[in-house]
């Protein structure tokens, strides 16, 4: 880990332009790739997003392929250690995924890194979801058109395995077990997004 954070610093370090590092606060649209797992299952309807079907063993074609979902929202930004041609960065996204499907799949993000005055940026930061916090890993550039700065970001986050847990039932008449409590543990799927981004140099 400790290579890999010195070899980004390093290229961005040598990445050189006198060209002055755009803030790229704006809305953000984009799409994205679920592996398959809970999420991919849930966005094709296989099993409801808030029951306990997700919990129980799951059949036919639940949790065996992946989906797309498109993504909608804005991304703020700030500053610091500005070093003239690598400036540190931290930005909050805000995002509602899934509405083509007719879902609200809303997250929130906190990611911290680098941009170069060429446009080129790596972060790294949590998510938060209705699945949980997760960690993306994100990379882009800044496509300038005139005053128009149009971003393009990756970014990914990789599965994760969640237990659900779920209480015994007993019968309301006799109070004898029906279903003793168990639980189960289904991979989340990992996400790849690609975002692109709109906003005016100031």
């Amino acid at each position: 880990m400790k290579k890999t954070i010195t070899i980004i610093l390093l290229s961005l370090s040598i990445l050189s332009v006198e060209a002055q590092i755009e803030k790229l606060t704006g809305p953000k649209v984009g799409i994205t790739m679920v592996q398959s797992g809970a999420l991919a299952s849930i966005l094709r309807k296989d099993v409801g997003m808030f029951t306990d079907e997700v919990r129980q063993e799951w059949t036919g074609s639940t949790g065996k392929y992946g989906a797309v979902m498109s993504q909608y929202g804005w991304q703020w930004e700030t500053r610091f250690s500005d070093g003239g041609n690598v400036t540190g960065i931290v930005e909050w996204i805000t995002l509602v995924g899934g509405m083509e499907k007719g879902m609200f799949l809303p997250s929130v993000s906190s990611m911290v890194g680098l941009r170069n005055s060429k446009g080129i940026e790596f972060t790294i930061g949590p998510e938060l979801s209705l699945g949980g916090i997760a960690m993306l890993i994100g990379a882009g550039y800044n496509f300038k058109f005139g005053e128009l700065n149009v971003p393009v970001s990756i970014t990914y986050v990789p599965s994760q395995n969640r237990t659900y847990y779920h209480d015994e039932e007993l019968d309301p008449m006799t109070d004898e077990i029906i279903l003793p409590e168990y639980s189960v543990t289904h991979p989340t799927g990992g996400r790849i997004s690609v975002m692109v981004g709109f906003n005016l140099s100031k």
